[in-house]
């Protein structure tokens, strides 16, 4: 986590990660699009986000050209991120954590303390309903990112809609 992501994660009410395997396709996409609309309903400063892979491969590169022109073709900038590796203290920093795929949630599990399995979730599945994988569109074509696009835009436009709901409440 970059010292500012971590500021933000103190600060923030809520703080959500979204893993995939090298975090240069689908995390950074999900990340720009997830903070995109939080923007859009005025909760950037209420919910800290973050993304990160589970292998280390592509460590400190900048996400792949096709997911960067893929998300500035929808007004979205994520050429700034960097692929970083999930670390054991993520665990501790993060109250949602969401895999990408069935494979990348049975190996943070696999690295998350048991105490901490609740916080890792399929991301399709939670916010769709859906217990279908994000395909990983790295060996396919350009239709292949912008179908990863779709896909996660519907799924962080509800995330989006139930943390507005959470932190809108009047606290009690």
């Amino acid at each position: 986590m970059t010292p500012s992501v971590a500021n933000e994660a103190e600060k923030a009410q809520i703080s959500v990660l979204f893993v995939c395997m090298g975090n240069i396709c689908r995390s950074p996409l999900a990340e720009g699009i997830f903070r995109k609309g939080l923007a859009e309903a005025g909760l950037s400063k209420l919910v800290a986000v973050d993304s990160a892979g589970t292998g280390n491969w592509h460590q400190g590169d900048g996400p792949d050209p096709r997911s960067v022109e893929t998300a500035l073709q929808h007004g979205i900038d994520i050429s700034g991120q960097r692929a970083r590796q999930v670390t054991p203290d993520d665990f501790d920093r993060f109250d949602m954590i969401f895999a990408m795929d069935r494979a990348n949630e049975a190996t943070m599990r696999a690295r998350a303390p048991s105490s901490r399995h609740g916080k890792i979730k399929l991301f399709l599945e939670h916010t769709l309903g859906s217990r279908a994988d994000v395909p990983d569109p790295y060996y396919g074509g350009e239709d292949g990112f912008e179908d990863v696009y779709q896909l996660l835009r519907e799924g962080c436009s509800e995330l989006v809609s139930r943390l507005e709901k959470e932190l809108r409440q009047p606290s009690e």
